[in-house]
């Protein structure tokens, strides 16, 4: 699908790259979708000069099936896994970079407290430029993502900058989709 021009179905929100302002496309707009990955959609938009990101969910706005998150591992004592947390947040991508957050070395940390009623986990996640204003986007999609597991309560997943994100970050994976090896 990726260099295919669509229109959109109905009216959707989307998000502008990098800034992450949300606007709204009409009906009938041209898009080129450029990427395709983890359950949302880069965008290329002719008519407003830039890249936006569609979310999954609204797929149906360029006739796409709505994408669905594939069943995680089953809660072991109503907890959710430190594995099946790594495995949901390798579907949340870079709407510029065909690689996933992980694997691109935005996470810095998971941790997880077990609770009553499950557990809550507290992510911490780096963005790979200080100005990027997608960063709340990507966090929310974790957040969500995440929340999403069986097992979990709630869950944050906070953007800090200390240490600052290198390329040295990026996994061997990573490197190889890049062209980097």
């Amino acid at each position: 699908m990726n260099g295919e021009t669509l229109k959109t179905v109905r009216a959707v929100p989307v998000a502008r790259i990098p800034s992450g302002e949300q606007i709204e496309l009409p009906a009938d707009t041209p898009v080129v979708v450029t990427q395709a990955l983890g359950g949302s959609f880069t965008l290329l938009v002719p008519s407003q000069a830039g890249l936006y990101r569609l979310s999954g969910a609204d797929a149906d706005a360029i006739g796409q099936p709505v994408l669905v998150t594939p069943a995680a591992p089953a809660a072991v004592g109503g907890q959710v896994g430190e594995e099946a947390v790594w495995d949901v947040l390798k579907t949340c991508y870079d709407p510029e970079i065909p690689v996933d957050i992980v694997n691109l070395g935005l996470i810095y940390g998971c941790n997880i407290e077990p609770g009553d009623a499950g557990s809550q986990v507290t992510v911490k996640m780096t963005l790979t430029a200080p100005g990027c204003g997608m960063g709340p986007v990507l966090a929310a999609e974790a957040e969500e993502k995440i929340r999403a597991l069986p097992g979990v309560a709630g869950a944050s997943v906070e953007v800090v900058w200390e240490p600052a994100w290198s390329p040295d970050r990026i996994s061997p994976e990573g490197r190889e989709k890049l062209g980097m090896v």
